[in-house]
């Protein structure tokens, strides 16, 4: 469910049109709605309350600022893979508490930021990772509470570019290896093995993989109690998909009552980091027609969003819907939604039947609250999109459109000496 809605044949983001929103702000334009993000993070969180859990939301996924507040406020914590999302985190006002440091490959400066922050734990995915941990926290005269990615080697049925949990991943640890590297942090005097961590992928549409991988970690987990390792969090990511085209992802009461069934018997705190789920269609991207182009029987719509601005239909495949922001437009149209970087694979959509649109009409892309802005880039030297924030009939801009100043900022020192190479 979410606050994007038509009303009298106009898009609105809750109470406020789409189109005075792209009037004020410009195009491309990410939306988002505040009242959907708090909805889908409380039904998200309460499908768990009959388990003691943590909701550690998935700051890859929509890592802007205000949106992070926003969660913060409602009492999440948050999943972080770099030292830049930790930054994140603590300036929108997360707790350090329920930070969860996940990544394959901190660096020495990153662990130092978390141990520093004082974060609940780091998730470790491999044994040099765990003694640089330890090395950094004897630095630092501190422990590191830790848990070990287990890579359960569970198919989650899902895109292979972020399915993580498969043995041929890069992710996490084998069972055996993970046994072993247990052991070692049991005798490190800067580590406290205090957690398991699994994450098998994104995306993901049925709850068998869930329920899958469950299943192998309580097997672990008693293989660590005979070896009196005391585990006191059990972290099982993310993951949960949500609905771009025909997928029926379960609802989160239905991943929620699967799981405390499962680990009713279990002394562990849940962690949960979800990411896609909370964010995903919080959030719109709103374009602009510029041209209509034929090539022979081919029809192009070229608008002003490109792969630099959403670029998972470029790199995934991915379904967006995609609609005009005003209804009433007679007759359909079948077309290429392309945008205008210098590349074929420059797309928002291929051979998509949508309502008869004309140069100048504004387009919704849907479902693009998460890995939207995140994942975009000034690539073509296009500055990047502005991000705004709606709550019923009140807005705020939470991340100014860039400028070509903004573009070259980082390069003007550089631009003033490169004379001096030549001296």
């Amino acid at each position: 469910m979410h606050y994007f809605t038509y009303k009298n044949g106009q898009l609105y983001a809750e109470d406020v049109p789409v189109a005075d929103l792209a009037a004020e702000h410009g195009t491309p334009l990410y939306i988002y709605s505040a009242s959907t993000l708090k909805r889908h993070l409380n039904a998200f969180d309460s499908a768990f309350q009959g388990i003691d859990h943590m909701t550690c939301y998935s700051v890859k996924a929509n890592s802007n600022l205000s949106v992070l507040k926003i969660l913060a406020q409602a009492g999440a914590g948050t999943d972080i893979v770099s030292g830049g999302e930790l930054f994140r985190a603590l300036r929108a006002g997360v707790d350090p508490k329920k930070i969860v440091y996940s990544g394959v490959g901190k660096k020495t400066v990153e662990i130092q930021e978390a141990l520093l922050a004082d974060i609940l734990l780091f998730n470790v995915e491999s044994i040099q990772e765990l003694q640089r941990i330890n090395s950094v926290a004897g630095d630092l005269h501190k422990v590191a509470r830790i848990s070990l990615r287990i890579n359960p080697d569970v198919d989650p049925k899902t895109h292979p570019y972020i399915s993580t949990g498969l043995k041929e991943n890069k992710f996490g640890l084998s069972r055996a290896e993970a046994l072993e590297a247990y052991t070692l942090a049991k005798s490190l005097p800067n580590v406290d093995p205090v957690g398991m961590d699994c994450h098998i992928g994104s995306q993901l549409t049925k709850l068998s993989p869930f329920l899958e991988a469950l299943d192998k970690l309580k097997i672990f987990y008693a293989q660590l109690r005979e070896r009196d390792i005391a585990i006191k969090y059990l972290d099982l990511g993310g993951g949960l998909g949500i609905t771009y085209n025909e997928e029926e992802p379960p609802h989160p009461d239905e991943l929620g009552q699967a799981l405390t069934e499962s680990l009713k018997d279990l002394d562990m705190t849940l962690i949960l980091e979800p990411g896609r789920v909370i964010a995903g269609n919080t959030g719109i991207l709103v374009t602009q027609v510029q041209y209509l182009k034929k090539n022979e029987d081919k029809l192009f719509v070229i608008v002003d969003a490109a792969m630099n601005d959403l670029v998972r239909p470029s790199l995934y495949g991915s379904y967006h819907r995609i609609a005009p922001v005003r209804e009433g437009s007679t007759g359909e149209m079948t077309v290429d939604i392309v945008g205008p970087i210098c590349e074929s694979g420059d797309f928002l959509a291929k051979n998509r039947t949508i309502p008869r649109v004309d140069q100048g009409d504004l387009l919704a892309a849907f479902s693009a609250g998460a890995y939207g802005f995140v994942m975009s880039s000034q690539y073509n030297s296009r500055p990047r999109a502005a991000e705004i924030m709606v709550q019923g009939s009140k807005h705020v801009l939470i991340r100014k459109r860039e400028t070509y100043n903004d573009l070259v900022a980082l390069e003007e020192e550089g631009l003033a000496l490169i004379d001096e190479l030549d001296d």
